[in-house]
Parts: C-alpha cells; sequence; structure tokens
C-alpha cells in the first residue's frame, strides 16, 4: 500500500521518478474513489507529463493537489521544468505529435483525457502543463467564482513545508486567501504555519484585522510566524488586505500595471502593533498574487506575453520556476475570476 497525502510535489530528474508520479498520482485518486477507468487516466496523464520533463528538461516538479467543489472531488497535476521549452505549441497540440520515449499519447490526447488542460512555454526557460481530472461519473460543472493555482515546496533537505495556506470559496463570489510563513523552517515552523490556519477555520466571518491578533494571541507558544490575508468580493469588487511580515500580496491588471499591498512589520506570536487593514479595487481583469519570501520580488508578468491571462496554476507555476529562492519554503497562490480565464473544460 502507498502512503499518500492530498498534496505532494515529485522532484523529476530521470525517468525513474515518473514511475513514482504515475503510483503515488493514481493511490491518490483511488484514495479519493475514482474507478478503475478514471485511475487508469490518472495514471496515463501523470506518467505523460512527469516523462516529458524527464526526457527533455533538465529538472523540474511535478505538484499533485486534491481538488473540491462541493461534493466534488478532482485531482490537479502542474509539471513544472527548466527546459527548452516547445517552440511551437500549436503542433505540439495535434495528433500524432509526441516526444520519442514517453507513453505516446502526446499533448494533445492529454488535453482530451483532462476536464481542464492549460500548457504555457517559454522558449529557453522552460513549460508549464496544468492538468485536471475529474472522475467520469462527478458532475464537475466548473461554477466555482474563482480559478485558483498553488504550489508549494518545503525546503530542501525538510519533510515538512514551513508555509501553509488555505483558499475558501465557500461564500457566494467571495475568495479568502492567507499564506502563513513559519518562521525558519522545518517542523516547529510548519506548527507555527498550522496553528495559524487553525485559527483562520475556527473564527469565520470575522474582521481580518481581528483574525491576526487571534493568532498573534494563539501563537505565542510556537516559533512565530508571518501571515498575510486578502479577502475578494466580486460583487463589490473590493479586496480587503492586511498582514503582518514578509508574506507578500499583489493585485495585477492586464500585463503591465500592478499594486503590491501593505504589510506591518512584526511577527505573529511574538511583535506585532496594531493592526490595519486596507481597502484596494478589484479589477475586472484582476490577478491575485501572493507568496512568501521563499519568492523573490522582482517578478513582472509583462516578461512573460500572454501569461497574465492564463489559468492561475500557470501563473504560480511560472513565478516559483523562474524566481524561487531556493533555500527556503516556498508559496505561491494566484487567483482570478473564473469568467474568461484561459483554462479549457
Amino acid at each position: 500500500m502507498i502512503s499518500v497525502a492530498e498534496s505532494f510535489v515529485i522532484r523529476i530528474a530521470d525517468v525513474s521518478a515518473a514511475g513514482e508520479v504515475r503510483r503515488k498520482a493514481t493511490a491518490l485518486s483511488a484514495m479519493l474513489g475514482f474507478d478503475e477507468t478514471d485511475q487508469g487516466t490518472v495514471s496515463v496523464v501523470a506518467a505523460e507529463a512527469a516523462k516529458n520533463i524527464a526526457i527533455h528538461a533538465r529538472e523540474g516538479e511535478v505538484f499533485v493537489r486534491t481538488l473540491r467543489e462541493g461534493e466534488a472531488v478532482g485531482i490537479e497535476l502542474l509539471a513544472v521544468d527548466r527546459g527548452p521549452g516547445i517552440e511551437d505549441v500549436t503542433r505540439a497540440m495535434r495528433d500524432g505529435f509526441s516526444s520519442a520515449g514517453t507513453a505516446g499519447i502526446g499533448i494533445g490526447a492529454m488535453s482530451r483525457m483532462s476536464r481542464v488542460f492549460d500548457l504555457f512555454s517559454t522558449p529557453g526557460k522552460g513549460t508549464v502543463v496544468l492538468a485536471q481530472l475529474w472522475p467520469r461519473k462527478t458532475v464537475h460543472r466548473g461554477s466555482e467564482p474563482f480559478q485558483v493555482g498553488v504550489v508549494q515546496l518545503s525546503k530542501d533537505g525538510e519533510e515538512v513545508c514551513g508555509d501553509n495556506y488555505v483558499v475558501l470559496q465557500d461564500e457566494p463570489d467571495v475568495l479568502l486567501v492567507m499564506i502563513a510563513d513559519g518562521l525558519g523552517h522545518g517542523p516547529l515552523a510548519h506548527a507555527a504555519a498550522a496553528e495559524a490556519v487553525r485559527v483562520l477555520r475556527g473564527h469565520r466571518g470575522v474582521t481580518l484585522e481581528r483574525l491576526l491578533e487571534l493568532m498573534h494571541a494563539a501563537l505565542r507558544p510556537t516559533r512565530g510566524a508571518a501571515a498575510s490575508i486578502v479577502q475578494i468580493n466580486v460583487r463589490t469588487r473590493e479586496v480587503q488586505f492586511a498582514g503582518v511580515g514578509n508574506v507578500a500580496g499583489a493585485i495585477l491588471s492586464g500585463p503591465t500595471t500592478s499594486r503590491s499591498m501593505a504589510t506591518h512589520n512584526g511577527t505573529l506570536g511574538h511583535s506585532m502593533r496594531k493592526v490595519q487593514g486596507f481597502s484596494y479595487p478589484w479589477p475586472a481583469d484582476g490577478v491575485l498574487i501572493m507568496h512568501s519570501d521563499g519568492l523573490g520580488t522582482q517578478w513582472k508578468l509583462d516578461k512573460y506575453p500572454g501569461l497574465s491571462k492564463r489559468h492561475p496554476a500557470l501563473i504560480a507555476g511560472v513565478l516559483y520556476r523562474d524566481f524561487n529562492r531556493g533555500r527556503d519554503d516556498v508559496t505561491v497562490v494566484a487567483a482570478r475570476e473564473a469568467e474568461g480565464a484561459g483554462s479549457r473544460s
């Protein structure tokens, strides 16, 4: 029996790692109630995504996470590589085009086997491939008001991540996102970030400022953490934001307009002055980007033509790939309104 979590990441250095991705993704699908046919689909898509990295890229990762929409449950595969990229994506999507040594089904067939599929490739930098798979018997309406992408990876050598995050869409037209970054890394940082998540889940409905005050009190016995919380309301076209420490948040409108959101100095559980929340307008084409300090802050989406209109998972994957500092835990969350996003279903 394979032990598998509801989300995990596997680094790809050679073809043998593709077998681990296939086995663990298939085991996750079985645990989530996929039937044998649907498990087979997950197995094929996972193997192809991982083998493409192993054969054509210098290095990469496959991120796997569970998706939930009401009673529906699915699996997301996000393959991130640092290879040569794809010169002609349209040709690569055609039937009959397949990379030597892979399962041979091709990217076009991977797209048809997935409920949601998207791809972004930059020649000379690499490719990010998104596949979301849901059981055939599941009625997945794709009716959530937001599309969300998440990438999370622990520091090299650590078994647990010192970051944690929450994404909640259970109120109509409202998205709540928090990233908590435990001080340092490893189990003690993990425990601090987990406590911040526990407080948020246990105190729904209070203001963002009050949430941070409650976290500050609860984290006193821990190592402490930085945390930022965002609430987007698409009815009022407004963003509420509050943060303590170095978890960054930004609102993008188009590829060139970016507004950073202000956080307060301090560490939850140790030192925090009175928290002030901030309000920002939410543009119709808005993209939310949040990340822990494991990601550099020098990124600009205008360096990637067309990326701002693609599925947020691709945005998170590209930013992780190109701006990961490589010496700390890293979490990236990207979100946009579902209408007009770049995925297909």
